[in-house]
């Protein structure tokens, strides 16, 4: 099969191509044939009921510092294309949830992966209230009263940003923290979205997991173990990916969510999962396919695009 695809996504340039996911998913698409484009999200446009990118064509290589070349930029209208990954970071914020919107006008007869309007009613951490007997103790407020009765009662909880990624923003306020207050303070300045407490899970000091789900159906797992005096596992704040596997309750986890995920078109999903809790589900630019790759021997950028062929043929019968 060789498919016409874009790839919206940060500018190929500030990727890490050790551990980016859609360098492998760009290379994995190369070696199938297919035509590859690249354009950012800031080259998305709508005129005349049509969507249009300002892309250029793209060969990626597994070259540091001379990893890309780009052709010469064409404005593309998307629903000419057969497959559109939607790859840009979070933030997820109203220029995000906008792309989302401009691309539901061609999908699915372009297909897009993942499908942008489950991709925007889908936030990381709101997601998860959908599911029973998965998340840890959590309550979602911007009222402080709640929320100090929250701490009051879990005593080490952790804090964070609503809408943040990364890590950024996230704090563990233990019983004996006099910085609560000055931080919801910080909170309530910086936005007037809630604020997400949970309670502090110390499972975390053995490793937070990313377990990549595709199609619904778990395909591998990478643990990543905080650095010593941190809470956060993120790999840029000093978090070290090590080999693991799927436990009795990770398989729970995933059978509980996995229909959902595919009923929703979200084919490519990662989930973080600390001890028997699911914390975050992952859908707008997940990581962690080089990591399992190299770990487990596998390509999962080749299973991805195994089911994204499957849904595109799907979507041509339909049209048929």
């Amino acid at each position: 099969m060789k498919l016409n695809v874009a790839i919206q996504m940060d500018h190929v340039s500030t990727i890490d191509i050790d551990g980016d996911s859609t360098f492998v998913l760009g290379l994995e698409a190369e070696r199938r044939g297919y035509s590859v484009w690249h354009y950012t999200p800031a080259d998305l446009a709508f005129r005349d009921r049509k969507v249009m990118a300002r892309a250029q064509p793209m060969k990626l290589r597994r070259e540091k510092g001379s990893h890309y070349t780009l052709g010469a930029a064409e404005m593309l209208d998307l629903s000419t294309l057969d497959v559109v990954l939607l790859r840009q970071d979070p933030p997820f914020d109203m220029s995000y949830i906008t792309t989302t919107h401009l691309l539901e006008h061609i999908h699915p007869r372009t297909l897009v992966v993942n499908d942008p309007a489950s991709v925007r009613n889908a936030p990381e951490k709101l997601f998860v209230t959908h599911f029973d007997n998965v998340m840890p103790p959590t309550l979602i407020t911007a009222d402080v009263r709640a929320l100090r009765a929250f701490r009051e009662e879990h005593k080490d909880i952790i804090l964070k940003p609503l809408f943040g990624n990364g890590g950024a923003g996230v704090f563990r306020v233990k019983p004996d923290d006099e910085n609560f207050n000055s931080l919801m303070e910080m909170f309530s300045q910086r936005s007037r979205e809630p604020v997400i407490a949970q309670r502090y899970l110390p499972e975390v000091r053995q490793g937070d997991k990313r377990i990549i789900l595709i199609d619904g159906k778990p395909a591998g797992v990478v643990n990543r173990v905080p650095a010593a005096g941190e809470a956060r596992s993120n790999m840029h704040v000093g978090g070290v990916a090590v080999k693991s596997s799927l436990s009795k309750r990770d398989a729970e986890i995933c059978e509980i969510i996995g229909p959902e995920l595919a009923r929703r078109g979200l084919i490519f999903v990662g989930i973080d999962v600390i001890g028997d809790y699911l914390t975050e589900i992952n859908v707008t630019s997940p990581t962690g396919l080089q990591q399992i790759d190299r770990f487990d021997g596998v390509s999962l950028e080749a299973q991805i695009w195994d089911r994204i062929e499957v849904h595109y043929q799907a979507t041509r019968g339909r049209a048929a």
